[in-house]
């Protein structure tokens, strides 16, 4: 009999999913792992509606296989949508995921589970461990644009990496979301979290800066960003090109995988021109192992780009499995009593 552990989200949570140092150390080995070519990445396959451009309207659909190596030793996949009007439209988040683990001896499947807590958590951890080499160690201050589900596991990354963190200035579109996720995220994380009324707002006088929004435009100018800014774009198209052309440093998390996937600001500029490949400093595994620089002095402005890799969330998920076993949290599904051929 073959059997398949099912684990739902109150299950991903109990057994440490939510765990946002846990996450941090995860992803850190993770990007270890990547920089050193032990792991198998398959570039992402995008189910969408038409073009690019659909994804902002419509929504579309990732599948992201992956290996990880080393102490995780597991294959896998998440099969995740995006869906801009859910929320608003569906009561439903704009992320919905599973996440699938493979043994990568026999390649037999090990467990299915709710992959869209993990993707928020491990998201917000690849920003929280580009702070930790990347952003100054002192930063007190801190501006997220965007509030939905994304930037609360991104401050909460923030927060475990830059310990002086003390105000945090939020902006988003619609207030009213602005003012629950300042009040929400104050009393989560003990810390001031006050909205603010402008995009610039956000940006000006912030040490450290994130966006997390679905915006089909540029919402960061070049004349906001001042020196030692460590600056995380999460989602596409947010900033104006000119920002990139200011950065001390351009790192990304997969250079050839924001390529391929060709829906944020720095590949448009790659495809126009106007961004070379060796203006690139390095990915942020090679900054984790010491083969390239992080921050080198106080007043650098850091870009950091990231696309998402599948490896972040089959090394979380494998975390998951692991604690799910030693305490006996999921249900075991029977895929087969007897195979169907050997």
């Amino acid at each position: 009999m073959l059997t398949v552990r099912f684990l739902n989200q109150d299950d991903v949570i109990a057994c440490g999913g939510a765990d946002m140092a846990a996450a941090v150390q995860d992803i850190e080995n993770v990007f270890a792992l990547h920089a050193r070519g032990d792991v198998v990445l398959p570039s992402k396959t995008v189910l969408r509606w038409g073009g690019i451009e659909s994804e902002y309207s419509h929504g579309r659909i990732n599948a992201m296989p992956a290996y990880v190596g080393g102490d995780v030793h597991m294959a896998g996949i998440k099969w995740i949508s995006g869906f801009p009007k859910n929320p608003f439209t569906n009561g439903l988040p704009r992320a919905v995921g599973i996440t699938i683990l493979n043994d990568p001896d026999t390649g037999v499947p090990l467990a299915i589970m709710d992959g869209t807590l993990i993707s928020a958590v491990r998201t917000g951890a690849v920003t929280g461990v580009a702070a930790k080499y990347l952003a100054r160690p002192d930063s007190e201050i801190a501006g997220i644009i965007g509030t939905g589900v994304q930037s609360r596991t991104q401050l909460r990354a923030l927060k475990v990496v830059l310990p002086a963190l003390k105000e945090v200035k939020a902006f988003d579109v619609d207030r009213g979301r602005r003012e629950r996720f300042a009040e929400e995220m104050s009393a989560d994380l003990g810390i001031e979290v006050r909205p603010v009324n402008s995009a610039e707002e956000a940006v000006r006088g912030s040490q450290v800066l994130v966006t997390a929004t679905t915006s089909k435009e540029p919402v960061v100018k070049a004349e906001w960003i001042e020196p030692g800014l460590f600056y995380s774009a999460v989602g596409g198209h947010e900033f104006e090109y000119a920002v990139a052309d200011r950065a001390s440093k351009i790192v990304v998390d997969n250079w050839e995988e924001i390529k391929h996937r060709g829906s944020q600001t720095l590949c448009f500029m790659h495809r126009e021109g106007l961004l070379p490949d060796d203006r690139i400093h390095a990915e942020l595994g090679e900054v984790v192992i010491g083969r390239k620089a992080g921050r080198q002095s106080a007043g650098e402005f850091i870009l950091f780009a990231s696309v998402g890799m599948g490896l972040e969330d089959v090394a979380v998920a494998s975390r998951v499995l692991r604690t799910a076993r030693e305490r006996g949290i999921g249900s075991d599904l029977v895929l087969w009593r007897e195979p169907f051929s050997k």
